[in-house]
């Protein structure tokens, strides 16, 4: 199967979008190219941030990830704060932190410091997963504490809820400063459960786990309860985008994604390869099979078709907002990939019930 076969046979490449646009989001990981290094992935993260502020994306989110070759976003908090000294109105988050690797009450005092500086553009979002390789979590001293409990212990120091008579009760991680929005990220059910059970919005991982869309979020609507936060599920999903001047271009742009995806899974990472790299590489079977499976979840073309898939993907899941994915070689192409998507795209209206 060719790459043009695999784009026709994507689900979110099927039917004429039936339903109007939804917010649109972006997901960075402060891409290292083959040749540059973490100091250009942070200055090119800079300016996707500036540049999704000027397009109207609703959110810039950055990931967590350690030992990657090809993501320098080890420390979402800490680029955050920078991202947020120079842009004025976009929201940041973290996509996510992965709790386990912290203590809450850290995470509570970062995140209530965060949006102390910076009122009313912070989110806080938060995963289980220990972004990278086992030794990874050995080099963490990943916790091994049930990830709900960590979330309630989080919970408790944001917004000073422990009950009279628990340990923390006299904690205080922040005076007079509002908890940011919380955010539950997941790839499954058991994350969309938790999400669901303490009635906070819930990101599903579509990009890293797209056969557990489905499951996942009728786990979550199924399990959720009406909070102060939320009276009803709120969902974003997370999707691989690829936007080029031609379909050529934005297949070229997608292979070497998928050359990159395949030698992370396969335990053989590297800096992001460049679409030259990827036309030259030999793709061996497993490889082969790795970007037809990737090619068959992202988004990628030109323009119009990058806008009809994601049209598709919101009607398909029933999302209220996507998060563009745009790790992808190359300074220019992650900027412009925002900027075509942006232009071919209508806003959307942010609606009063959504979270901040």
């Amino acid at each position: 199967m060719d790459d043009a076969q695999a784009h026709l046979m994507n689900p979110i490449h099927r039917e004429r979008p039936r339903r109007p646009a939804v917010p649109l989001s972006v997901l960075d990981l402060a891409t290292v190219s083959t040749g540059t290094g973490a100091e250009a992935a942070f200055r090119t993260t800079t300016e996707v941030a500036r540049s999704a502020e000027r397009l109207g994306y609703r959110r810039l989110w950055l990931g967590e990830h350690h030992g990657i070759s090809d993501i320098a976003s080890t420390s979402p908090a800490v680029l955050m704060a920078h991202l947020a000294a120079h842009t004025t109105t976009i929201r940041l988050g973290s996509g996510g932190v992965m709790l386990p690797n912290h203590t809450p009450l850290t995470v509570a005092e970062q995140f209530l410091t965060l949006e102390a500086l910076h009122p009313g553009r912070i989110d806080l979002g938060v995963g289980r997963a220990p972004g990278g390789h086992p030794a990874v979590a050995q080099a963490l001293r990943r916790s091994d504490a049930d990830f709900g409990e960590q979330v309630e212990q989080l919970t408790g120091f944001l917004y000073g809820s422990f009950p009279a008579g628990h340990p923390y009760a006299g904690i205080q991680a922040a005076q007079g400063v509002s908890a940011p929005p919380l955010w539950i990220l997941g790839a499954s059910k058991q994350g969309a459960r938790l999400a669901g059970r303490l009635g906070r919005p819930f990101a599903f991982a579509y990009h890293l786990r797209p056969g557990e869309t489905g499951a996942a979020l009728a786990a979550y609507r199924e399990s959720f309860q009406p909070s102060g936060v939320l009276d009803r599920p709120y969902v974003m999903v997370s999707v691989w985008v690829v936007a080029g001047e031609t379909r050529r271009d934005a297949r070229a742009m997608a292979r070497a994604a998928g050359l990159a995806m395949a030698r992370m899974r396969s335990g053989r990472p590297t800096a992001f390869p460049s679409p030259e790299e990827a036309a030259r590489h030999a793709f061996g079977r497993d490889e082969t099979e790795m970007l037809r499976g990737w090619l068959s979840t992202a988004a990628y073309g030109d323009a119009s078709e990058v806008r009809d898939a994601l049209d598709r993907l919101a009607e398909s899941t029933g999302a209220d907002e996507l998060m563009l994915v745009t790790h992808v070689h190359g300074h220019r192409s992650r900027l412009r990939t925002l900027e075509l998507v942006a232009d071919a795209c209508e806003p959307a209206p942010v609606l009063s019930s959504s979270p901040s």
